[in-house]
């Protein structure tokens, strides 16, 4: 019987199985880079040319961040702390201690010393650390439990993916604003009474107003009565009465402010 396929064909079973070893392994391996600490840079702790241990100053110390990174609040970069201000202690706390050599040679050259960043954003990519802060976002949301790292390292991916389920549903990360730079704060801490009168107080909202906040996001039948006390009762019914939740405490606060974050890509990328 005559041979219909040529005889190159012969090896093309062995070609195809190859070239599919090679496909499973180049997605192998961009899988096991782009999905783990190396690239997402979880993790990363480099060493300081200071052994600043964040634990000692906030814990121990009481320190708050504003202190050391002043125009978090203000500037779209958050700075770090100058020589100046580390002196400002230093000149009297622990002045010989070995450990300081390169504050004191700092401070005597005027030389900055040469901390190594962290958490870097992309230059591709615009971050504004102020509003940010201004709405709701605590440090600990994108920075981890900075109060209790001797070293400081990396604790979130901080990748694009990371960022818009935070722009997707702000209200699960969102706090009052005297919470912001409290470490330990949760939503169960809130006196729903208290709370409520401070948004309405603060804010100029009515009761009327958030109860319609519950209604629309639980698809509610509007109801009749709406004075503060119906509130009251209908957050209690909606949320549980014993204490409040991160959902309730922060729709209510994404309302009140009008917390709207880009979800396009000119939001981020300009």
């Amino acid at each position: 019987m005559p041979n219909f396929f040529p005889r190159w064909t012969n090896l093309l079973p062995l070609q195809i199985g190859i070239a599919l070893i090679m496909m499973g392994s180049a997605v192998t391996a961009g899988l096991w880079y782009y999905f783990t600490p190396k690239y997402t840079r979880v993790g990363y702790q480099p060493s300081q040319p200071v052994p600043f241990s964040h634990k000692i100053h906030v814990e121990q110390h009481g320190m708050d961040c504003r202190y050391c990174h002043s125009y978090v609040e203000k500037s779209g970069h958050s700075n770090l702390p100058s020589t100046a201000t580390c002196m400002n202690c230093h000149k009297h706390v622990k002045k010989d201690s070995p450990k300081l050599a390169p504050v004191r040679e700092s401070w005597k050259t005027g030389k900055p010393i040469e901390w190594v960043n962290i958490h870097e954003v992309p230059d591709y990519a615009y971050f504004n650390h102020s509003v940010h802060v201004n709405r709701g976002v605590s440090c600990v949301k994108c920075h981890g439990r900075v109060d209790q790292m001797d070293v400081v390292y990396q604790a979130e991916p901080q990748s694009m993916s990371w960022c818009l389920d935070c722009h997707t549903a702000p209200e699960k990360n969102i706090r009052p604003m005297d919470e912001i730079f409290n470490f330990d704060w949760k939503a169960a801490d809130e006196d729903r009474e208290a709370f409520y009168a401070e948004l309405m107080e603060r804010n100029g909202k009515t009761a009327d107003q958030l109860i319609s906040v519950i209604e629309e996001d639980r698809k509610l039948r509007p109801q009749q009565q709406r004075g503060f006390e119906d509130l009251i009762r209908l957050s209690e019914t909606v949320y549980g009465k014993s204490e409040m939740t991160q959902d309730e405490v922060g729709l209510q606060l994404k309302s009140a402010w009008n917390v709207n974050p880009p979800l396009s890509c000119s939001g981020c990328h300009r």
